[in-house]
């Protein structure tokens, strides 16, 4: 065996075992994920690993007009009526 095969040898053992620490560093320091919404750190970390968009438009927030708002809110009550007469017949 040679030297440069004994230094390759030597070269994938550090490998093998730097990832053996990254996984287990990986795991003993992350916390446990609780539900519900990821708090304000996270997120920033998580933006951070994100790459940047480079073409970030912003879409025209749509209004809906009084006339509109009414049409909805009358199509609501029309159907909660519907519903009140339909379970109010069984």
């Amino acid at each position: 065996m040679g030297v440069s095969e004994i230094l390759a040898s030597v070269d994938r053992e550090i490998a093998v075992l730097r990832q053996a620490r990254a996984l287990l560093s990986g795991t003993a320091v992350a916390p446990k994920k609780k539900p519900g919404r990821p708090s304000k750190t996270a997120a920033a970390t998580l933006a951070a690993a994100k790459p940047a968009k480079k073409n970030t438009k912003r879409r025209k927030k749509r209004n809906l007009s009084p006339e509109g708002r009414k049409r909805i809110a009358d199509a609501v009550k029309r159907r909660w009526e519907a519903q009140r007469k339909a379970s109010s017949s069984k």
